[in-house]
C-alpha cells in the first residue's frame, strides 16, 4: 500500500467524519488525519509481518473497543453482526420462540416461557432441556450460537430436541417462530383491595402506553393507590423515560434537560399529553438497579413531590447516546450528554473525565454535590443516584441461599414439584407446608452444596496474615478451634434460614403454573419495598408529610 493512497482512506475517513459531525475545529483536523494514517500503516504492518496468522477482523474490533473503554462503558461500537440484538435492546421485539434460554448445568435450559407465545403454545415447559435445534447438537456451543439458531425470520420453522424431567424418552416438539414482543410491563395487579402495583423492567418502544393502559386497568379494578416497581431497571429509550413520566405529571411539564458538547444535543424535553392521573398516590420502588430513564422517571417524581420513593440509592447514570451509522451496516453508540432532571440536578455517579493514573474513575465526592431543592423545598442533592425517600436496606440472602440458587437447585426442585403436583393456589396465597419444606431437604441429601460463610472466609483470611507475620504456631490451636465451632453445617443452614429459603422455593414454584406475573405475586407478602409503599400509601399524613419535607 503506497504512503499517498494511505493519505487518501485517511483524508477520506476524516472528510466522512467532518460532513457526518460537522463539530471537528480545525485546528485538530490535522492531528486526526496523522494518527489515522499512523493507525492505517500500523495495521497494515502487523497484519502483514505479525509472527502468527491473526484475524483482521477481530483485531480492528479489539482495537476499536479498547480506545472506547477509555471514554465511558457506554460509548460502544456495534458491528454488523450485532445489529438484530441491539435493536431487540432499543425495540423490544426479535423473531424467535417467545423464551427465556439460559444454559443450566451446561445445559440449554427453557428458564421462562412467555405466556401466548409459540414456545408456550407448542407446549414447553420451564425446565425443559433443548439438546438440538433442527437436528443441529448443542452441546459445546455458546449461549451466543444456542441464541442465533433459536432466532429466526417470523414463520419460519423450527424444530427442538427435548428432555423432559418427567419423561424417560426424548421427542421433539415442532413449532413456528413468530414476532416476539417483550413487554416493557410484564405485570400488573392487585397488592391489597386499594393498592394497585405495576412492574417496569424496560423502557423500550411502547413503555409509556403501556404504564398508561395498566394504571387505567388498575383504577377500573378499584385502585386508589399506585405501586410503581422501577428496581432492576436499566433504563433505555429517553423519549419513553419523557412518556412514563408523563403518566403522573401533567401536560407542558419539563421532564428532562440534555447538555452536550455540541448546541443541537442541548434540548429540553416536555410532556405532551394529558396524564392519566397526576393525583392518585404514588409510591415508586427504586434500587441499586435502577438506571438512566429509571432514574428520570424516579427523579421527576421527587423533584415534582408527585410520588414517595422507596428502595435503595439508584445506579447514578445521567448519560445520554446517540447512535451515529458506520460503514458496512455497523455502529456507533456514542455518550453525547449528561441529563438533568427538573430540580436542576444531574444525577450522573462517576466522573469518566477524570481518570487516576492507573486508569479507574470514582464516584463524585460528597465535598462536590451541590444542593438542590424540589418543588415544595426539600433538600436533594446531584452526583450520585436518586435517594430514596424512605431507605430500605438490600436484603442479603445467606450463603446457602446463593448457592441453591446458582447451583439451580432451586430451580430444579421447582421443575419436580411442579410434575409432582398438577395444580396449586393462586400465587399471592401459596406456601409450602412444613412437610413439603422437609420433602426438600430430604431431596437435597445427595446433592453437593458447596459455599463458605464469611466467617469462614475471615478465618481464612486470619489463617494467611498469621503465617506471614510468623504468629500461626503460636495461635494455631485457637484458630483451629474456631474454625471448628463455625464451620457451616447444611442441615443445620437449611432450619436457620428456612424462612428464606421457602420463600425462594414458592417463587420459582409460583413460576411454573403463573408465569412471571406468578413469581411477582407470590412475594407480594414478603417483599420489604413493597410492604413499605403499602404502608405509607395506607398513611395519608405521613405520605403527604414526606412530600412537604417534615
Amino acid at each position: 500500500m503506497s504512503r499517498k493512497w494511505k493519505i487518501w482512506i485517511g483524508v477520506a475517513i476524516i472528510g466522512s467524519g467532518l460532513v457526518a459531525f460537522n463539530t471537528t475545529p480545525p485546528d485538530r483536523t490535522f492531528e486526526i488525519v496523522k494518527n489515522l494514517d499512523i493507525f492505517a500503516t500500523l495495521y497494515k504492518e502487523v497484519n502483514s509481518y505479525y509472527v502468527d496468522e491473526i484475524n483482521p477482523s477481530q483485531l480492528m474490533r479489539t482495537g476499536i473497543e479498547s480506545m472506547l473503554e477509555t471514554l465511558d462503558p457506554y460509548t460502544t461500537y456495534i458491528p454488523e453482526d450485532d445489529i438484530e440484538d441491539y435493536r431487540t435492546m432499543t425495540t423490544g421485539e426479535y423473531g424467535g420462540i417467545g423464551a427465556v434460554v439460559n444454559k443450566k448445568n451446561g445445559i440449554s435450559t427453557v428458564v421462562m416461557p412467555y405466556e401466548g407465545y409459540p414456545a408456550d403454545k407448542a407446549g414447553l415447559k420451564a425446565g425443559d432441556q433443548i439438546l438440538k435445534i433442527n437436528g443441529i447438537e448443542l452441546e459445546g456451543k455458546s449461549s451466543d450460537e444456542i441464541s442465533k439458531l433459536l432466532k429466526g425470520q417470523s414463520d419460519s420453522e423450527i424444530v427442538l430436541t427435548i428432555r423432559r424431567m418427567n419423561k424417560s424418552e426424548l421427542f421433539d416438539v415442532s413449532l413456528a417462530r413468530e414476532r416476539i414482543t417483550i413487554n416493557n410491563v410484564p405485570y400488573y395487579g392487585m397488592v391489597t383491595e386499594d393498592v394497585g402495583y405495576l412492574k417496569l423492567t424496560d423502557f423500550t418502544t411502547e413503555a409509556g402506553a403501556e404504564v398508561r393502559n395498566a394504571v387505567n386497568e388498575l383504577k377500573e379494578d378499584g385502585a386508589t393507590k399506585v405501586i410503581l416497581d422501577l428496581r432492576g431497571n436499566p433504563g433505555g429509550l429517553l423519549e419513553e423515560a419523557v412518556n412514563v413520566s408523563n403518566v403522573f405529571v401533567g401536560k407542558g411539564r419539563e421532564v428532562v434537560t440534555t447538555r452536550g458538547k455540541l448546541n443541537n444535543w442541548t434540548k429540553t424535553y416536555k410532556t405532551l399529553d394529558d396524564p392519566a392521573d397526576d393525583q392518585i398516590p404514588l409510591a415508586v420502588l427504586v434500587s441499586n438497579g435502577s438506571a438512566s430513564a429509571s432514574e428520570i422517571v424516579s427523579g421527576v417524581m421527587q423533584d415534582y413531590d408527585r410520588g414517595v420513593l422507596v428502595g435503595q440509592r439508584t445506579f447514578g447514570k445521567g448519560l445520554v447516546q446517540q447512535t451515529r451509522p458506520l460503514a458496512y451496516n455497523s455502529q456507533l453508540k456514542v455518550t453525547t450528554a449528561k441529563y438533568y432532571i427538573p430540580s436542576g440536578r444531574c444525577i450522573q455517579a462517576i466522573d469518566y473525565s477524570h481518570r487516576n493514573p492507573d486508569g479507574s474513575v470514582g464516584k463524585v465526592p460528597d465535598s462536590l454535590k451541590t444542593e438542590f431543592k424540589t418543588q415544595s423545598g426539600r433538600v436533594v442533592f446531584d452526583g450520585g443516584g436518586v435517594l430514596p425517600d424512605i431507605e430500605i436496606d438490600a436484603h442479603d440472602y445467606a450463603p446457602i441461599s446463593y448457592a441453591l440458587m446458582s447451583d439451580d437447585l432451586i430451580f430444579d426442585y421447582a421443575t419436580k414439584y411442579f410434575y409432582d403436583h398438577p395444580e396449586i393456589e393462586n400465587a399471592k396465597t401459596f406456601t409450602l407446608s412444613d412437610s413439603e419444606y422437609s420433602a426438600f431437604k430430604d431431596w437435597l441429601k445427595d446433592k453437593d452444596v458447596q459455599y463458605t460463610t464469611q466467617v469462614e472466609h475471615d478465618i481464612e483470611g486470619l489463617i494467611k496474615s498469621a503465617k506471614k507475620e510468623k504468629y500461626y504456631q503460636d495461635i494455631a490451636a485457637q484458630i483451629e478451634a474456631l474454625r471448628e465451632e463455625t464451620l457451616h453445617n447444611k442441615d443445620q443452614d437449611l432450619m436457620t434460614f428456612k424462612s428464606e429459603i421457602k420463600m425462594l422455593l414458592e417463587r420459582e414454584i409460583a413460576g411454573r403454573y403463573y408465569y412471571q406475573g406468578g413469581m411477582i405475586e407470590s412475594m407480594f407478602s414478603e417483599d420489604l419495598e413493597v410492604l413499605a409503599a403499602v404502608d405509607v400509601l395506607n398513611n395519608p399524613t405521613r405520605y403527604n408529610e414526606i412530600l412537604k419535607g417534615k
